[in-house]
Order: structure tokens, then C-alpha cells, then sequence
């Protein structure tokens, strides 16, 4: 997280990568997206994907993971330049999830973060709101995930704005 005074539209976060091993995939979905095309290489054979899949939401959730280590480390550059980092601010939502691609078993996937945009919130004083766009990419620099996140972020001095 950073303060709103620190957000800079165009901006690109380079996350990290990920590689989606079969075991991952399958582990994945046997909990939470059982569908057959992430069950197994031979019934995704039968399928659209024509070999072993990762969900969607698995790719959404390494995001995420990437994501929150993203956090992490802006909070510690913070605390090492001897400054407050800022609370971490709720996401009133997102806009257009979308998988362009599969990713398959073996893919490796590298995420990035654009902000597009930010403003100051009309409904809660202290507080700013930006925009990202949140994008993957596989080994072959084709898009498999984008959405657009929209965030809120605290005001270091809200007396100024």
C-alpha cells in the first residue's frame, strides 16, 4: 500500500512470476474449481483447452499472493526510511476480469500493475481512491489475465488536500 501523495498514474509494478505446475493446478481445483479440464490431463484432452488447465481463479489467486507481497515491501520501505506506512484501504471492487488465454500446465506466468488513475474520495473524508490495471503474462508475452482494480488509500496529510 502507499500514500495517496505517492501514487503515480503510470506507474508499472513488476509482481513477479509464477509457474503453474500440473500438481499445482490439479491440487487447485480438486478444492475449489473441480472441473474436469483442471482434474486431469486426459479429460482436458476432451476439452476446449486440449491439455491440463489452470482455473481462472487459481491465476487470480497467485495475483493476489504476488500482489500482497507487493504490500509488504512498499510497507517496509516505508518503515525503513523511518516513516508511518499507511493502512492498508478496503477495494470497493473490480472491473473486467478477464482469461484471454488459458494457462497451462508448465506455463509460467509474470504479473504486473499499471496505475491508471487516481482521485480523492468524495465520500470519505482522508481518504483517495486509484485505479489499476492488473495484467499476466505467459512465457510467450501473451496476455492469460487482466482486470482493473480499484483501491482506496489514505490521505498522509488530509488537512492539504
Amino acid at each position: 500500500m502507499m500514500w495517496y501523495e505517492d501514487i503515480e498514474p503510470g506507474r508499472v509494478s513488476e509482481l513477479g512470476s509464477y509457474t503453474f505446475t500440473a500438481d499445482d493446478i490439479v491440487g487447485f481445483a480438486r478444492q475449489f474449481d473441480p472441473q474436469p479440464f483442471h482434474l486431469s490431463d486426459e479429460a482436458a484432452r476432451n476439452s476446449l483447452f486440449g491439455r491440463l488447465a489452470a482455473s481462472g481463479w487459481q491465476t487470480a489467486s497467485v495475483f493476489m499472493k504476488l500482489n500482497v507481497e507487493r504490500i509488504e515491501r512498499n510497507k517496509a520501505a516505508y518503515a525503513a526510511r523511518g516513516e508511518t506506512p499507511p493502512a492498508l484501504g478496503p477495494s470497493p471492487g473490480f472491473d473486467n476480469m478477464r482469461w484471454p488465454r488459458p494457462v497451462l500446465a508448465g506455463d509460467t506466468v509474470t504479473y504486473r500493475s499499471t496505475t491508471l488513475s487516481k482521485r480523492l474520495s468524495a465520500t470519505r473524508a482522508g481518504w483517495g481512491l486509484f485505479q489499476e490495471l492488473n495484467e499476466g503474462f505467459n512465457q510467450n508475452g501473451d496476455k492469460v489475465f487482466e482486470f482493473t482494480a480499484n483501491v482506496f488509500t489514505p490521505v498522509r496529510d488530509p488537512g492539504a488536500a
